[in-house]
C-alpha cells in the first residue's frame, strides 16, 4: 500500500478526476433542473417541499454513483 498516493502525478490526477466528476455532476443537475416543469430551488427552499427534496437527493446520489463508476472504471 505504501505512500503511493503522495506522488505528485497521483495527487494531481486525483484532483483532476475530482474536478471532472464535480463538473459532470453539476451539468447533469442543471439539465435535470431545466427539464422539470418547475423551479427546483423554489420548490425545495421556499415552499419546503420535502418529498421533492428527497427525490432530488436520490437523483444526486444516483448521478454521483454513475460519475464515480465512470471515472474509476
Amino acid at each position: 500500500m505504501g505512500i503511493e498516493w503522495l506522488k505528485p502525478a497521483a495527487f494531481i490526477g486525483s484532483i483532476v478526476y475530482a474536478l471532472i466528476g464535480v463538473i459532470i455532476f453539476w451539468l447533469c443537475f442543471v439539465v435535470i433542473d431545466k427539464i422539470t416543469p418547475y423551479n427546483l430551488w423554489e420548490e425545495i427552499v421556499v415552499k419546503q417541499n420535502r418529498a421533492l427534496a428527497l427525490v432530488v437527493a436520490a437523483m444526486c446520489l444516483g448521478i454521483s454513483l454513475i460519475v464515480a463508476a465512470a471515472i474509476h472504471g
